[in-house]
């Protein structure tokens, strides 16, 4: 939580890509939790609703984000984050820009391309005999009484 400062009017993504913190709508709500003295009176937790489609993202983070199978992300293409951790509203404020920015940032790293490779002559081999003990094994279970 190092990287969002108070007052800060940006979220810092990587290097080149910041987002404005205009763009992500934070709204206090009441945390589901035990009851207490103060359960009813008091919206310590967060909810941060983020558009894609509308930010200033760049076009291959949207993508990216897209092709997560992430239950956040809506069918309209908003993300919602809800934080209720911790006892003070600032402090879960914080902890969902986190959350969010952590989000962000699995998608700036482009994933790796996986390149094929060939199965070696002894795992090739292995598999053959694996195959056919367990052939034998089932061969074997079988009554020949007919």
């Amino acid at each position: 939580m190092s990287h969002i400062q108070r007052n800060s009017t940006v979220l810092q993504i990587s290097p080149r890509v910041k987002l404005p913190l205009a763009e992500v709508e934070l709204t206090g709500v009441r945390a589901q939790s035990a009851g207490g003295q103060a359960v009813n009176k008091v919206s310590s937790a967060i909810h941060l609703r983020f558009d894609i489609y509308a930010s200033s993202l760049p076009a291959v983070y949207k993508e990216r984000l897209f092709g997560l199978s992430d239950q956040r992300i809506t069918k309209e293409g908003i993300l919602i984050i809800k934080a209720q951790q911790h006892r003070t509203q600032e402090r879960n404020r914080a902890s969902a820009l986190a959350r969010l920015r952590e989000l962000l940032q699995s998608v700036a790293v482009a994933p790796k391309k996986r390149i094929a490779t060939r199965p070696t002559a002894g795992s090739r081999q292995r598999r053959l005999e694996a195959k056919s003990r367990r052939g034998r094994t089932k061969v074997l279970r079988h009554s020949w009484e007919e």
